[in-house]
């Protein structure tokens, strides 16, 4: 910057302060001692007062004082310029600068002030933060969904004779571990609503869920743990009511009822799925039956039981607290 021609030129200099305003950008200009000799648009965390005359120790913290004092000399002594980042305390938190330092030189090249110029970048370190946060954030949840894929793998191939069986059952565990994951995934990680959950899992082999399903009671929004183990527990029991029972008749439905239950116990969900059903083969266990009696409710901290008995088949899952809330 040519600050001669701006002295000399006021509607310059009325231009550059406009400018600067409008921009959020502080300038402070200083001589070869490091003097104040103008300052514009400085921030609150900088100083709230006339600087005129003194020095960045006069009205900066010690810490960043000697950064800035060390960067500026070391311009002076080279004529090159520097730059840096610097915080500032405050009640939320911190406020970041960029600051760059150059020289203004004479015109027979000596280094006669320095100008630092600051930009508040508050907002671009919280959101680098935020971004940090939801990184680790989904390298976390990414290890839980892979160890999750993992016990599906080992559970679905102890109980398949073959590996087309294998293929096809894992397969459809795979879609229905993806289908609750995006569901978590367009929450922002919050988790999912227990009646989209249901009904996209039954979507997928009923083509009229909303029919198919009917609901009673609350309507909770699970966490992602619990949207995911319990939308697993909703695909094996649409699978085996498309083979067996209710979704296989045109005129079948399957009830899904979530209640608080009642003090003096801990308000945890109750949760239950019921239909009527025919003949489910020669009673050996499968997947389905352990993933509902044993995975999920192990993965919630929760209990179960799964009763098929008179044509009549009904799940019960309890869900701990904190694993939903009740909006």
């Amino acid at each position: 910057m040519n600050w001669q021609l701006a002295d000399s030129n006021p509607e310059i200099g009325r231009s550059l302060l406009h400018a600067l305003r409008n921009t959020g950008i502080s300038v402070l200009y200083q001589d070869r001692k490091l003097r104040v000799l103008w300052a514009q648009n400085l921030p609150p965390a900088w100083s709230s007062a006339d600087i005129s005359g003194r020095t960045d120790h006069d009205f900066l913290p010690s810490s960043q004082a000697e950064r800035l004092t060390a960067a500026k000399q070391k311009v002076i002594a080279t004529a090159h310029p520097e730059s840096l980042e610097i915080s500032f305390p405050n009640r939320e938190g911190a406020r970041w600068f960029t600051v760059w330092i150059d020289a203004d030189k004479s015109p027979d090249g000596t280094v006669q002030a320095v100008v630092t110029t600051a930009v508040d970048i508050t907002e671009q370190k919280r959101r680098e933060q935020t971004l940090k946060s939801l990184l680790r954030e989904v390298a976390h949840r990414s290890k839980n969904l892979l160890a999750i894929i993992q016990s599906i793998a080992a559970q679905t191939g102890r109980y398949s004779d073959t590996i087309d069986t294998f293929l096809a059952r894992f397969r459809g565990r795979l879609q229905s571990l993806a289908s609750s994951q995006d569901l978590v995934t367009s929450s922002n990680w919050r988790g999912a609503d227990l009646r989209d959950l249901v009904l996209g899992q039954v979507g997928r082999y009923s083509a009229k869920p909303h029919e198919t399903v009917r609901f009673e009671g609350e309507n909770p929004y699970l966490n992602p743990n619990a949207a995911l183990h319990i939308g697993l527990a909703m695909h094996e029991l649409a699978v085996n009511s498309v083979s067996y029972g209710a979704l296989a008749r045109p005129d079948g439905f399957v009830t899904v009822a979530a209640h608080l239950t009642a003090p003096p116990e801990n308000k945890d969900l109750a949760l239950s799925w019921s239909e009527k059903i025919g003949a489910v083969g020669n009673g050996k266990k499968r997947f389905g039956s352990v993933a509902l009696e044993r995975v999920v409710p192990a993965s919630l901290n929760g209990t179960a039981t799964l009763d098929i008995s008179n044509n009549q088949l009904d799940y019960r899952l309890l869900v701990p607290q904190g694993s939903f809330e009740i909006e």
